[in-house]
């Protein structure tokens, strides 16, 4: 999608012989990487329940890409705790197959925009592509955050006050 985005040929394969292919080859996992790392995107969450390893300390998951919440403190890929188990909350690595409509257009254009100076060196192509993706990511956040079930507040004494 993003070599089309750009007016070239798509392609079969990320092992082509073309000079898309070779630049997909090798932005595509740090571009997408990025792309969920920078969001809660809620179907890249999932929360993890951890027990201390021999160290005395929590290792975190090779699949997250950014812990969002946490009960300790994270140096390096581990967690620091006075407790013997802990839950975190991540973003971590989807496949691509998991991804939702709204999310596969983003990376199709931010894949686009970093295509665009070493395929086709056109400036102009690069920032409609900048603008479009700006538009794009704020409707995915949009869509993101309200395809999450709300939850409810029970007991909650402002409101409980009021009735």
């Amino acid at each position: 999608m993003a070599l089309l985005k750009l007016g070239e040929q798509p392609i079969q394969s990320l092992m082509d012989d073309t000079p898309g292919a070779q630049l997909a080859r090798t932005l595509f996992d740090p571009v997408i990487d990025t792309l969920l790392a920078m969001h809660p995107w809620h179907f890249a969450c999932k929360t993890f329940d951890l027990n201390k390893n021999t160290d005395g300390d929590f290792l975190v998951p090779t699949e997250c890409l950014r812990v969002l919440k946490c009960r300790g403190e994270i140096v390096g890929g581990k967690i620091i705790s006075q407790s013997d188990n802990i839950s975190i909350t991540a973003i971590v690595r989807v496949s691509v197959e998991s991804f939702p409509a709204y999310f596969v257009s983003l990376a199709a254009t931010k894949l686009a925009m970093e295509f665009c100076i070493p395929l086709i060196g056109e400036q102009n192509v690069f920032r409609m592509l900048a603008a479009l993706y700006e538009t794009e990511l704020q409707t995915a956040k949009f869509i993101d955050s309200t395809t999450a079930p709300v939850s409810n507040i029970d007991s909650f004494s402002l409101i409980n006050s009021r009735f």
